[in-house]
């Protein structure tokens, strides 16, 4: 059997587009705390690049933790998860160049599935990607697995 992981993603912006951050909680599938990974990605991002930028940054991780195996990806980002369910259509230019790459890197996987949840359900990725931010605009570094 393909090992799994399941990962929470958020991504946040101050301003739309402003100081932006990402959080990323991965667990195995059982629960368990495998990484947890908070970044600043700069000042002049919108909130849905973000959201992608969390995406791209959780498939990376996954790819070390789970390589081959079953993603479960969950968002609070309805945009995003219908997006890349293909309910929507991907219509901003700066979100193309995301999603095309975030397509690249499923291939890593035997299977990725995309899952919309309730805001209070991705708490701890969104208390990530705020910190990033709080960290990124005080000057520290921003970037953390843990």
């Amino acid at each position: 059997m393909p090992p799994a992981c399941k990962v929470y993603v958020d991504g946040a912006s101050r301003g739309n587009p402003g100081p932006a951050g990402i959080g990323v909680v991965v667990l195995s599938p059982e629960g368990e705390v495998l990484r947890e990974h908070y970044e600043y990605l700069g000042v002049n991002y919108t909130n849905n690049q973000a959201e992608y930028m969390a995406l791209i940054r959780a498939l990376e991780i996954c790819s070390e933790l789970c390589p081959g195996g079953v993603v479960h990806v969950f968002s609070d980002s309805e945009l995003l998860v219908k997006q890349l369910v293909g309910l929507y259509r991907v219509r901003s230019p700066s979100l193309k160049q995301l999603f095309r790459d975030v397509r690249r890197r499923e291939r890593a996987f035997s299977k990725v599935f995309y899952h919309h949840v309730r805001r209070e359900l991705n708490e701890r990725a969104d208390q990530l990607a705020n910190r990033a931010i709080a960290e990124g605009l005080r000057g520290l570094k921003g970037l953390k697995s843990i």
